[in-house]
């Protein structure tokens, strides 16, 4: 085979998949490194790109970042529609007294099965000391508050306590526990050591 019928053999992936292979890895890379521990090397090394390359799609790493955080609201966003379209069809969880309670059940689940959404979520937030990182994570955590309310029309106070919740759920997953309260076995466990 001549190196022109290899050229042609090779499938040329449009920049728009790259863009999007790249948001995958960098979803990855910052839920473990964050915005100022990871590399964007690093994140063109995963896909098999070179970095200039990363910088034709993305104008900077803070660019990615977003990029990356976005996905993970997107991800969320989608994980409570598609449990309030569940509820609304009949086909909540078992104990699902309303929609909230079922998009609660799979937001549970998505924790459980997604690791690293989890921990971007907590990259995204311990990187707000960038204004611009602050503004954008504010504007899309009010987006996923409105889109509880809509979904849910559940009234201020009760969606306070579902994110509150929330909040803790992403805590105890992140440290690998079940449960955050005074009675918790590992709490007990770890105050008896001290």
């Amino acid at each position: 085979m001549s190196e022109g019928d290899r050229k042609s053999a090779r499938r040329r992936v449009p920049a728009s998949e790259r863009r999007d292979a790249l948001i995958d890895a960098a979803v990855h890379e910052f839920a473990r490194g964050g915005l100022h521990g990871t590399s964007v090397e690093r994140i063109a090394k995963r896909v098999g790109v070179a970095q200039p390359y990363v910088f034709a799609l993305f104008s900077n790493k803070l660019e990615l970042f977003l990029a990356a955080v976005d996905r993970g609201f997107d991800r969320v966003a989608q994980t409570f529609e598609e449990a309030a379209a569940e509820y609304r069809a009949g086909s909540a969880p078992e104990g699902c007294a309303d929609v909230l309670g079922a998009m609660g059940v799979a937001y549970k689940r998505l924790l459980a099965c997604d690791r690293d959404s989890l921990m971007l979520q907590h990259q995204s937030y311990a990187a707000c000391g960038e204004r611009e990182v602050r503004e954008h994570v504010r504007r899309r955590y009010a987006d996923l508050v409105g889109l509880a309310h809509e979904l849910s029309g559940a009234d201020a106070e009760r969606l306070d306590q579902f994110f509150g919740r929330g909040m803790a759920l992403n805590v105890a997953a992140a440290m690998h526990v079940a449960d955050l309260s005074m009675t918790a076995e590992w709490i007990k466990g770890a105050l008896d050591q001290s």
